[in-house]
């Protein structure tokens, strides 16, 4: 969704002189705070899941909070990192036609609707409780360094990417009050670095002989080392995954030790999602690889039915 042309306004036109409508505004605003990407916060659920509360209409409303808060949260980290990086986004293929690159949504806009965004985030996160708000809090500073500084620094803009998925594990676990499985949290960040390096991946593949000049940090990668380490945390995801099916808490939890096959799943999901990114140079929207691949997302929701099953059933 973030590259959908933006109506009302020719991404040629850069700033463009002409006043867009009330409706276009809108709609160029919700754009930019990417909706589809908001995917990524349904990992807020996975503690209410695995703890079994599911069905607990108090936790699962609190989870649906937490939820609305990393969605707003992410869209004002959107709207900000767009006005910082409008001018470097006019000159790629795709970016050019997000709505603040193209002109179509004035910065002063932009700024003023990610600061109520976040206001009302924090407050959402706050009225669950006190830990929740400083976990979201803990987010939106994660990821306003990400677009400010981190994204710059080598390897520590994979990092922070992959940081930003383990917090919202963790939102997920401090809402309702539940303890999250340190084998499970790492799972998530090595899937997390596994989708980072991917994205960085795709921009080279992309962007070819201008990388470098659209985001300089790209000028530090190149496809072999980045090849080379997502191999390295693809075996720390199936690992890390496997390990926690075995320990003997999570048996304890499950009161079974058939948690081991749903393993099948995660094996196909991530070979699926290296056969994407490396035959069809697919890769660089992560929450895209989920969107249009339905043989990845049918893997994704038989792995949640079959975990629901043997915790629920």
């Amino acid at each position: 969704m973030s590259e959908t042309q933006p109506i009302g306004l020719d991404p040629a036109s850069k700033k463009g002189g002409a006043q867009p409508s009330l409706g276009a505004a809108i709609q160029g605003l919700v754009i930019s705070m990417r909706p589809a990407e908001w995917l990524k916060n349904t990992l807020v659920f996975a503690a209410l899941i695995f703890s079994g509360n599911l069905f607990d209409v108090g936790s699962l409303g609190r989870a649906l909070a937490a939820f609305a808060s990393l969605c707003l949260s992410a869209g004002a980290t959107y709207l900000v990192n767009d006005v910082w990086d409008c001018e470097v986004d006019r000159a790629h293929p795709r970016k050019q036609r997000r709505p603040i690159a193209s002109g179509l949504i004035p910065p002063r806009l932009a700024i003023a609707t990610a600061v109520v965004s976040a206001i009302v985030a924090v407050g959402m996160a706050f009225a669950v409780n006190p830990t929740t708000g400083l976990a979201v809090l803990g987010y939106l500073t994660l990821t306003t360094l990400y677009s400010f500084f981190l994204k710059n620094v080598v390897i520590l803009d994979v990092l922070a990417l992959a940081g930003g998925f383990v917090v919202r594990v963790i939102v997920g676990a401090v809402a309702i009050g539940v303890e999250f499985s340190s084998w499970l949290v790492l799972c998530t960040f090595a899937l997390a670095l596994f989708l980072g390096f991917g994205k960085r991946r795709h921009e080279l593949v992309l962007l070819e002989d201008n990388a470098h000049s659209h985001r300089p940090i790209l000028g530090e990668y190149s496809l072999q080392f980045l090849d080379m380490m997502m191999a390295v945390v693809t075996g720390v995801a199936v690992m890390s995954y496997v390990l926690y099916t075995m320990d003997e808490h999570t048996i304890a939890h499950f009161g079974s030790r058939n948690l081991i096959y749903t393993s099948a799943f995660v094996f196909y999901g991530i070979f699926r999602a290296l056969y994407l990114i490396h035959q069809k140079a697919a890769g660089g929207n992560p929450a895209d690889l989920f969107y249009q691949d339905r043989s990845l997302l049918l893997a994704v929701v038989l792995w949640v039915v079959s975990v629901s099953l043997l915790l629920y059933l």
